[in-house]
């Protein structure tokens, strides 16, 4: 039990930090006479069965980092939420449980639940802020009605603004008593994560912000330079809160900081989409692509085949193999490489999104549901696109594009190692090309781009005959 002083509970959940940290600074106000806080964190078997080994070791660094931050008071408990959190109130003492709000499927029905039963102690559930600079369903369109498109999105929420970061607040932690050790991280193999906590967010954002941040919109679609923030993950557990880095570069001029502005909004819009459309997660933004015609693995085994090349790198495509594979042995991809396997995927093997959905899902680093399921819609044309799904990626010549003298092939693909330049690209066309082992083209790309519009047409046609 508890000591018999005034306590509250502050509940973390995607808010693994103590700076800019509004909850913290709210339960930190309720007991500033002499009373405690007590950080919890609850290991909620709903989201750590499903998380892949990666997402699960990155949450047990961020976990302990936070940890050692507290000195020592983190108060682990596994278990339902719903049960857990009602408990360590009770042991507590405490009159409220603060939070930051979350946006997702799970996450609001989960707190909904925890509210109900907090209630019937007369314990309240106090949400203060959330993990997004605006957040999700704050901003509609003129017509009173969610934002379906990003630009004008964007354009609102730019004009809405947002608070400056919350300070630092100084707090008394109750002493951790009856906790529950966190779970051994998971054998990751070879693959290495970066450092993980607060104090590597902070870090890795300065990094960028001195180093990368004016060359952001000139180097940010070359996957082969370290030309992005690496802050995704750090978001993603709210190691660090966009507020802290829209503040920071809120008077930086040029055009690295305004589209490095715009991609924080993206995130912000997705998780927006998500807000007033939550099975979207899964299922179809627009409902109409669920009609199109895929080729389904569980029925074919060649379709079968096909798909577990493509999660292996093994397609014969330099570009989309490159970034597979990178994949697998880091635990991230950079984003114009996302872009074209899920093209790769969807419209060149005929495969529902949702299948590399889950798959990214179960190995990024930084697998954030809605920014997931609506990149990898945005790509299948049944999202937020506006120029859906007749926008087909070419491998070879994005390859070309942004990895010109092929070192993000070379680096992630050692059967093509031994290939100069842009060749990398192409080891058809090169006499020693496949002389260790890289295999063959899986498909002819001309040839699906064709059957994927045809199957577009056979979806149009079916529509208007509706």
């Amino acid at each position: 039990m508890f000591a018999r002083v005034r306590t509250t509970v502050l509940w973390l959940r995607r808010d693994l930090r103590l700076d800019d940290h509004p909850p913290l600074g709210a339960a930190a106000a309720e007991v500033r006479d002499g009373g405690r806080v007590v950080p919890l964190f609850v290991l909620d078997p709903a989201l750590w069965k499903p998380a892949g080994p990666v997402r699960r070791a990155w949450l047990v660094r961020s976990l302990r980092a936070l940890d050692a931050e507290l000195g020592g008071h983190l108060l682990v408990r596994h278990g339902d939420p719903v049960e857990v959190v009602r408990q360590v109130a009770r042991e507590a003492g405490a009159d409220a449980v603060h939070v930051s709000a979350d946006a997702g499927p799970y996450g609001r029905r989960r707190d909904a639940a925890v509210a109900q039963a907090l209630g019937q102690d007369g314990v309240r559930l106090v949400a203060t802020g959330t993990p997004y600079a605006i957040g999700p369903g704050t901003l509609l369109n003129s017509s009173g009605r969610p934002f379906q498109v990003f630009t004008p999105f964007r354009r609102a929420w730019s004009d809405h603004g947002w608070p400056g970061p919350a300070p630092r607040v100084d707090v008394r932690w109750a002493p951790r008593r009856d906790g529950q050790e966190l779970p051994a991280e998971p054998d990751l193999g070879t693959l290495e994560l970066p450092p993980a906590g607060e104090a590597a967010a902070h870090e890795r954002w300065a990094a960028f912000r001195e180093d990368g941040l004016a060359r952001y919109a000139d180097r940010r679609d070359l996957p082969g330079a370290d030309s992005t923030s690496g802050l995704s993950v750090h978001l993603k557990y709210g190691e660090i809160h966009p507020r802290t880095l829209l503040a920071d570069i809120a008077r930086r001029t040029g055009k690295g900081a305004e589209v490095f502005r715009s991609e924080l909004c993206w995130r912000e819009f997705y998780a927006d989409v998500l807000w007033h459309h939550p099975d979207s997660a899964r299922d179809y933004l627009r409902p109409e692509f669920a009609r199109m015609r895929y080729d389904d693995p569980a029925s074919s085994n060649q379709v079968s085949q096909r798909l577990q090349a493509w999660k292996a790198g093994r397609t014969g495509y330099p570009f989309v193999d490159a970034g597979m594979r990178q994949l697998l042995a880091e635990g991230w991809m950079h984003n114009r490489v996302r872009m074209v396997v899920a093209s790769f995927l969807i419209k060149h093997l005929h495969v529902e999104w949702q299948h590399g959905a889950r798959h990214f899902m179960r190995y990024l680093r930084d697998g954030d549901l809605a920014s997931n399921s609506h990149g990898w819609q945005w790509t299948a044309g049944s999202g937020t696109d506006a120029a859906p799904y007749f926008r087909i990626f070419n491998p070879v010549t994005q390859g070309l594009r942004f990895d010109r003298d092929g070192d993000y092939v070379r680096r992630h693909i050692p059967e093509l190692s031994h290939l100069t330049g842009a060749t990398a690209h192409q080891p058809w066309d090169a006499a020693d090309g496949y002389a260790h082992g890289y295999p063959q083209r899986l498909v002819d790309l001309s040839t699906e781009r064709a059957e994927a519009l045809a199957r577009l047409a056979e979806l149009r046609a079916s529509g208007a005959r509706r």
